[in-house]
């Protein structure tokens, strides 16, 4: 019964979320059980495509890659794939027709495999719409039931949600990306090298975007606004942690927020969410 196949299919998709992101993890909880599945099959989708790129080296990753856009191809055309995550995943591209957003969010997923520095705002903000603004417009997409009206009016908070999220990846992440990929996506490095003077400019650039986004986030469905709030808090404060630190701890290790802070803001988030005050 492909019923039974499809269910399991989404746990698939669930159980990758846990075990990759336990913050995400969390958000998605504190959706409506109606949009959960779906927001379980992208996250599941996008991240085994991120962890090719970024994760599987000693492998043949651009094999790895282009072999995962073709079961991706046929299990659109078929419904249907042996491949759970990539099962569920179909399913949720056709119900809201996401075809032109995966297919941009696949192109920046090859760049990874080439592509090491980018030396251009341009080139930043063309990666940075195909590998993060189109998850968060996939979302979107999800919380407006497919309402195109909905979707317009949301989509540039949407999309700056996920250049903020991607932007403080790339900056907690920066040690591992220069030292492990030998990759440096901010444009305004001097050679390459992270200082006070850079790390000042992208936090300046990340408060716009979350300025932005929130404008989004508290307009957003019900079904989706508690858990889209609570990864924006999230990550808000991880953008906090970062300011405090220097150039030179960002170089050297990874910033991170402790497990009691973050059930500190998973309180605090559900409180102001029950009394109207996000």
């Amino acid at each position: 019964m492909k019923q039974l196949f499809d269910s399991s299919s989404y746990n698939c998709s669930r159980l990758v979320t846990r075990a990759y992101s336990t913050s995400f993890s969390k958000a998605i909880t504190l959706l409506a059980p109606s949009v959960r599945p779906a927001i379980y099959a992208i996250y599941g989708f996008v991240r085994y495509a991120d962890e090719i790129v970024d994760t599987f080296d000693g492998f043949n990753q651009e094999e790895l890659l282009y072999e995962f856009e073709e079961n991706y191809e046929k299990a659109l055309k078929r419904r249907i794939s042996m491949n759970p995550i990539l099962n569920a995943f179909q399913e949720v591209v056709h119900q809201y027709s996401l075809y032109e957003l995966v297919h941009d969010f696949l192109e920046s997923m090859k760049m990874d495999l080439y592509k090491t520095e980018y030396t251009t705002v341009e080139e930043y903000k063309d990666y940075i719409y195909g590998s993060a603004d189109v998850v968060g417009l996939m979302c979107l997409k999800v919380f407006v039931k497919g309402d195109e009206a909905r979707f317009k009016e949301l989509r540039p908070y949407a999309m700056s949600l996920g250049s903020a999220f991607q932007k403080v990846n790339f900056l907690r992440d920066y040690k591992d990306d220069a030292n492990g990929l030998g990759r440096s996506y901010f444009p305004n490095l001097i050679n390459g090298q992270l200082d006070d003077r850079a790390k000042q400019e992208i936090i300046k650039d990340i408060e716009a975007d979350f300025s932005e986004a929130y404008k989004g986030v508290i307009q957003l469905p019900l079904e989706g606004r508690l858990g889209v709030y609570l990864a924006y808090r999230y990550y808000k404060r991880l953008l906090q942690e970062l300011k405090a630190a220097d150039s030179k701890r960002i170089r050297q290790e990874r910033i991170r927020i402790n497990n009691f802070l973050k059930l500190e803001i998973l309180v605090e988030s559900y409180l102001r969410y029950k009394l109207n005050a996000i």
